[in-house]
């Protein structure tokens, strides 16, 4: 299983993004084998429409997870049509490591919109 944890920095030590779209950085995380990745966000610099290219790039990776502080509603809408389950985090998570430990113990939600 693949999560895709959005990310302030490109390490596992990285504070997360709680924003989505606009995230500098998704960590690929898989948990099968805890091996992971860093991968710059393609959709950070775009004019508009950051949260449904963002989530083309998850679909893409082939995610079956994605973690963040927040999705927006275009975000939410593909992601939810590519099957692809959102997760929420807040603030409290001071490194994307801790996120990955949060999400392993079922303490995070499913994103509500």
């Amino acid at each position: 299983m693949i999560l895709m944890i959005s990310s302030q920095g490109d390490t596992l030590q990285s504070e997360p993004s709680l924003r989505f779209g606009r995230a500098p950085y998704f960590i690929e995380f898989n948990l099968e084998d805890d091996s992971w990745k860093a991968h710059e966000n393609p959709a950070v610099s775009e004019a508009g429409g950051a949260g449904v290219a963002a989530s083309q790039f998850l679909i893409d990776k082939k995610a079956s997870a994605a973690l963040s502080g927040r999705f927006g509603p275009n975000a939410h809408y593909a992601l939810t049509h590519a099957n692809i389950r959102m997760v929420t985090f807040d603030g409290d998570y001071r490194s994307v490591q801790s996120v990955i430990d949060a999400y392993k113990d079922e303490k995070l939600q499913e994103a509500k919109h």
